[in-house]
């Protein structure tokens, strides 16, 4: 799959790669039709083929089991695409099959299935079509055979309608590709926690346990002292190599100090080895310390290189806010960046909502040359040093997050506006004015009451039927808001 807020050609800040998204693919009609109508199964199988190769184009590794045509068949491919461990099944029904055809494999596979049916063309040629014909159009006539098997079966059904070179489609099917790409990066990721919580911030106290039960993946406890030992061995060759990455990336205020940023390029390094060390995908932190000692110091030279990490593709979030640091990687997985992000303040005179965050921030969606400050203090926080100035890109965008219940299940929420011109706090933190529409003030409202808790993503783009796609591959409810009473 593409990603759109990958490094710029040239960029001195090379990506990470990720576990491609894994596809499943079975193809199938109805066996009985073979013998009857000469030509339409390798006709049907042509289109099978076209099928494969639009997903690979989408940078998949597919795992085609085959075209099937009766429910043994089926039955060998599910194994098949069981023991591929895919992030996503698809089923093309290429003309009609029964439900006993697919059901084994929305069963056995134990992965999310999406039934497609594509037709040859946008319409048939009638004065020219005959049954066999005909036949090759008519994969959606089991449709609802399937959907209501699926049902009463207790099986998620979803499904994409439309033609062989319907691009609407091939759009809708590319969501879904996106959602399954999340659920991998979410079944295989490795998320960092290091530090301890922010004192009093209890909304951001997360489960690790449900973490790793509703999400999937592993959350790494790490300890302040895996960064310090790593900080301790990087060399002064290295430091100044990384202050020179900074200034290539950044424009530097006059404000900032030649000493705290040597410091955070050589906390950089270091965060960059225990990233490595520890196979991580995504880090959420926060250390308060004491009076300037080394724990202190490396909780405050954290910024420039955790927002060096988040460009690459491996989120960063400060305040120990796992659940954001996690909203941000599904983000980033998506191609929407997704950077750290609070509310500031309300433009009531514009009519926009001014967000952002001191610390990491996603480079990959500044509006322009992000900048480095110096900040002689971090409000609320100890210590000292740069912090990351800048807007992201003006145009459409989605504020994204990861609530969570009562009964501690997560829900995945959204809210799409757009970011527009005007002033901006020069104060080293992202800033942004987002206009969603309606009236400031209920706009807070609407989304505090979703549940999001402090802290989300600000994404690029308009996303969220991207991320409610995601949220139903991952099992878990979405939530949006799109007026000032809707939830």
């Amino acid at each position: 799959m593409s990603d759109d807020c990958g490094a710029e050609p040239g960029s001195p800040l090379v990506r990470t790669l990720r576990r491609r998204t894994r596809v499943g693919l079975v193809s199938g009609g109805l066996g009985a039709y073979w013998p009857q109508f000469p030509g339409l199964l390798e006709r049907l199988q042509e289109s099978a083929r076209f099928v494969t190769e639009r997903f690979e184009e989408m940078g998949c590794e597919v795992v085609d089991a085959g075209f099937v045509s009766d429910p043994l068949e089926s039955a060998r491919a599910a194994e098949q695409l069981r023991r591929a461990d895919c992030d996503l099944v698809m089923t093309f029904l290429t003309t009609y099959l029964t439900a006993s055809m697919v059901l084994p494999i929305a069963q056995r596979t134990h992965t999310p299935v999406l039934v497609i049916d594509l037709q040859p063309t946008e319409a048939m040629d009638h004065p020219n079509t005959g049954t066999g014909e005909w036949l090759a159009y008519c994969g959606q006539c089991p449709l609802p055979e399937v959907a209501s098997v699926f049902r009463r079966s207790g099986i998620p059904f979803r499904s994409v309608s439309g033609h062989l070179r319907d691009e609407n489609a091939w759009a809708r099917i590319g969501r879904w590709i996106s959602a399954a790409g999340v659920r991998g990066a979410l079944r295989h990721g490795r998320h960092g926690l290091m530090g301890h919580l922010y004192p009093g911030m209890l909304d951001v106290s997360t489960d690790m346990t449900l973490v790793s039960t509703q999400l999937g993946g592993h959350v790494e406890v790490l300890e302040f002292d895996d960064l310090r030992v790593r900080v301790a061995a990087v060399t002064d060759g290295e430091t100044a190599d990384r202050v020179a990455l900074a200034r290539e990336v950044f424009t530097l205020d006059g404000s900032v100090d030649e000493d705290d940023l040597a410091w955070a390029a050589r906390v950089s390094v270091g965060l960059d080895r225990l990233v490595a060390d520890f196979a991580l995908d995504s880090l959420a932190y926060y250390h308060r310390g004491l009076e300037g000692e080394i724990h202190e110091r490396l909780g405050a030279g954290m910024i420039l290189g955790a927002s060096l990490l988040t460009a690459r593709g491996v989120p960063m979030a400060g305040e120990y806010e796992l659940r954001t640091s996690l909203a941000m990687l599904i983000a980033d997985t998506m191609g929407a960046g997704g950077s750290f992000t609070e509310l500031q303040a309300l433009n009531f005179r514009d009519r926009v909502v001014e967000m952002g965050h001191d610390g990491p921030a996603h480079l990959a969606i500044s509006a322009k040359e992000p900048l480095l400050r110096g900040l002689g203090v971090y409000h609320g926080k100890r210590g000292w040093g740069v912090s990351v100035e800048f807007d992201v890109t003006h145009g459409p965008v989605t504020t994204f997050g990861i609530g969570q219940e009562a009964d501690g299940s997560f829900v995945l929420i959204a809210s799409e506006g757009a970011v527009v011109p005007g002033p901006l706090l020069e104060i080293g933190n992202t800033t942004s004015r987002v206009d969603f529409g309606f009236d400031p003030g209920e706009w807070t409202d609407a989304w505090s009451a979703t549940g999001i808790g402090h802290h989300w993503a600000l994404c690029t783009g308009h996303r969220a039927k991207d991320f409610r796609a995601a949220a139903d591959l991952l099992g878990i409810p979405f939530r949006s808001v799109t007026g000032p009473n809707a939830l």
